[in-house]
């Protein structure tokens, strides 16, 4: 997948485009990237989407982004789309009045745009799907999707990730959430208690859920089973947010490398306990729960 960082970037040749945020490519958006690509047959043109880093609602209502920009790269390229333009979103860019946004469109040459119902664009979200027929013959307008009745929506996953509901954010996803990042140093403390762990830094702003969990993590060199506890580690009165994970029968060196976390099942939430010792045996029942949780995982 090509990507670029704005629309003056790419050739000067005709598309169809969708344009959004995309964070998470949850499942309503999955379905406007096939609306895109359908599109993009039907017109003989490469299939674009146009998002934003950060998502918009970050800048502007300060909320914690599903995926960082190369997650979210990954996926839109798994999914099928032949470009991306990633534009800054920064608050000059967000104050721009809506011509301007239009202007950046007319530069892709649109024989279609693709939205979701909800989409607004420019200073005060002054513009809507209408404006959008200024620039492209035809504008596709997606319906918000739902699943069991509930909306597909980034902010009803990041509301599932806040109460550690790792399994209601994979339905509204159509995957299991994850979180990809460094193996960093960490204080060890695991190490003492027979319980090591490889520390993940992620970028802040990223979403994660907060508490004990069966997870899968994949490296470089391997795949692994596991456990992740995310969160302040009352126990010894922590004050940071960790995220630390430990791999079943694993004992080598992972610092420096880059893992991808992916979350299968909540075990519990955060907890102080009443020493080590007592945190030692929960650890140890918390591992045989994650054991179970995986046993059919592959």
């Amino acid at each position: 997948m090509k990507t670029y960082v704005s629309p003056g970037q790419r050739p000067d040749t005709a598309t169809v485009v969708a344009v959004g945020s995309f964070d998470g490519v949850h499942l309503g958006h999955q379905a406007l990237i096939a609306q895109l690509k359908a599109k993009a047959r039907e017109h003989r043109v490469p299939s674009v989407v146009y998002t934003f880093d950060p998502p918009t609602r970050v800048l502007t209502q300060g909320v914690e982004f599903l995926s960082t920009l190369p997650e979210k790269l990954d996926l839109l390229a798994r999914y099928g789309v032949d470009e991306t333009i990633a534009a800054a979103f920064t608050p000059e860019f967000a104050s721009r009045p809506k011509e301007a946004f239009l202007d950046d469109l007319r530069l892709l040459r649109p024989r279609a745009i693709v939205v979701g119902e909800d989409f607004h664009f420019g200073r005060g979200r002054a513009g809507s799907a209408a404006d959008l027929r200024e620039v492209a013959p035809e504008v596709v307008v997606v319906p918000i999707h739902g699943l069991s009745g509930e909306d597909i929506k980034s902010t009803r996953v990041r509301e599932y990730l806040k109460s550690g509901d790792v399994d209601g954010a994979r339905r509204l996803l159509g995957r299991h959430y994850d979180a990809q990042g460094v193996v960093v140093q960490g204080d060890q403390l695991g190490r003492t208690i027979g319980w090591p762990t490889a520390n993940i830094r992620v970028p802040d702003g990223k979403a994660l859920p907060l508490g004990v969990f069966a997870v899968v993590a994949v490296g470089d060199h391997g795949r692994w089973h596991g456990m992740a506890n995310v969160g302040f580690r009352p126990t010894v009165n922590g004050t940071d947010r960790r995220f630390e994970v430990h791999l079943f029968d694993y004992s080598g060196d992972l610092y420096g490398q880059e893992l991808q976390i992916k979350f299968f099942g909540h075990l519990r939430g955060e907890q102080k306990f009443g020493g080590l010792d007592e945190l030692k045996a929960q650890i140890a029942r918390d591992a045989q729960a994650a054991r179970d949780a995986l046993k059919d995982v592959r």
